[in-house]
C-alpha cells in the first residue's frame, strides 16, 4: 500500500486509523488524500500554507473531471475537521470552497443480448485443465453475479461459503458500502452454475479448505484486480473497448465492471415498464435489493433509458460537435 510521503502523513495516518474505528473503510477517501499527499509534496507546502486560496488554486490545478475533484475536496473537508477537533489547526480552511460545476455523467449500458453475449464468451474462456478450471470458473461466477444480481465488485469477492443458501436459494451480503447486510433471492439459472461450480471444485480439490465462495489458492478470495482483467479482455474481444467520451458538458462513460450492476438495475426497470407496471412504484423494491441506503439513489436509472438510447445520445452529441 502507497504511503503517505508529504508532512501531513503522520495526521492522515491518525485520520485513517481513527476512521477505521468508527467502522468506515480506507477506501475511496484513502485514495483521494493520497492525491492531497502529493500535491502537498509537489507544492513543498507545510502548515502555513492552508489558506482557502491554497485549495482554490489545487482545484484549478488538479487534471481530472469536476466530479473526482468535488470528492476529493469534500474528503478534505472533513479530514480537516478532524484536526480541527484535535487542535492542530484553530479553523477548517476548506469549509467555504465551493464545488466545481460538474459534467452530466451517462454510464455505459449493456443490452440484455450484449449481457448475454459477454458472459457467453467468458464461458468459451474458462479453461478445462484440472489446475485452471475452478479458478477461471470462479472467475466467470464473479461477473455472473455483477451481472445477473447487480452486486458491486467487492461483494463477489467477500462472500464465504455458508453466504450462499442453497436450500433457499439464497446470497447473504454482509456489511456492504452502506454498512448495510442483506440476502437476496437468486435466480434460478445463477444458483445452478453456483451449484455446479462447487461441485466440481469438491472433486477437483477435495482438500480444499478456502472459506470463500469465489476461491483462488491457498485460503484467498480472487482479487479486483483478476476480476478487472477478465472484464476488459471480454470486452476486447466482443469489440466493445471504446474509451470514455467528454462531449461539450457530458461525460459518456467507458464500460468498467461497475456497468453490469447499472445494467441490471436498467433492464430490470425496463422489463417492469414493458410488461405495463410502474417502474417508480418498483424502486424501493429493487433499491433493497441492490443496497441502497435510500431508493432516492436507485431512481437515477429511470434516467437512463437503455442502451440503445444512450447511443443516439452519444451520436447526437458527436453530431452537435461537428455542427459546431
Amino acid at each position: 500500500m502507497k504511503p503517505f510521503e508529504s508532512f501531513l502523513a503522520p495526521q492522515l495516518n491518525e485520520y485513517l486509523i481513527y476512521r477505521q474505528s468508527l467502522g468506515y473503510t480506507l477506501m475511496p477517501t484513502r485514495a483521494y488524500l493520497l492525491i492531497f499527499d502529493r500535491y502537498l509534496k509537489q507544492t513543498q507546502a507545510d502548515w502555513t500554507s492552508f489558506e482557502p486560496t491554497f485549495f482554490l488554486e489545487m482545484t484549478a490545478r488538479l487534471t481530472m473531471d469536476s466530479r473526482s475533484i468535488n470528492h476529493i475536496v469534500s474528503s478534505l473537508r472533513v479530514f480537516f475537521r478532524f484536526l480541527v477537533r484535535r487542535n492542530y489547526l484553530e479553523e477548517n480552511p476548506v469549509r467555504d470552497i465551493p464545488p466545481l460545476k460538474e459534467n452530466t455523467i451517462v454510464p455505459f449500458i449493456f443490452s440484455p443480448e450484449q449481457v448475454d453475449q459477454f458472459l457467453g464468451v467468458i464461458c468459451t474462456k474458462i479453461r478445462k485443465t484440472k489446475g485452471r478450471f475452478p479458478k477461471d470458473f470462479a472467475l466467470y461466477l464473479s461477473l455472473l453475479l455483477l451481472a445477473r444480481c447487480g452486486m458491486r465488485i467487492s461483494e463477489p469477492l467477500r462472500l464465504l461459503l455458508n453466504h450462499y443458501r442453497p436450500d433457499d436459494v439464497t446470497i447473504s451480503i454482509e456489511r456492504t458500502k452502506f454498512k448495510k447486510d442483506r440476502l437476496i433471492p437468486v435466480p434460478k439459472a445463477v444458483s445452478t452454475e453456483i451449484d455446479n461450480y462447487l461441485s466440481v471444485r469438491q472433486a477437483l480439490r477435495p482438500d480444499d479448505d478456502n472459506p470463500y465462495l469465489l476461491a483462488d489458492s491457498g485460503k484467498n478470495p480472487l482479487s479486483n484486480y483478476q476480476v478487472r482483467y477478465v472484464f476488459h479482455n471480454t470486452l476486447k474481444d466482443m469489440g466493445l473497448n471504446q474509451p470514455r467520451r467528454v462531449i461539450g458538458n457530458v461525460n459518456f462513460c467507458q464500460p468498467t465492471p461497475h456497468s453490469l450492476r447499472h445494467s441490471f438495475a436498467v433492464n430490470t426497470l425496463l422489463k417492469i415498464k414493458q410488461r405495463g407496471e410502474s417502474a417508480q412504484n418498483a424502486l424501493p423494491v429493487l433499491a433493497a435489493y441492490l443496497g441502497h441506503s435510500d431508493y432516492k439513489h436507485t431512481s437515477v436509472y429511470l434516467r437512463v433509458a437503455d442502451a440503445t438510447s444512450r447511443k443516439q445520445l452519444v451520436d447526437f452529441a458527436l453530431w452537435q460537435k461537428r455542427k459546431r
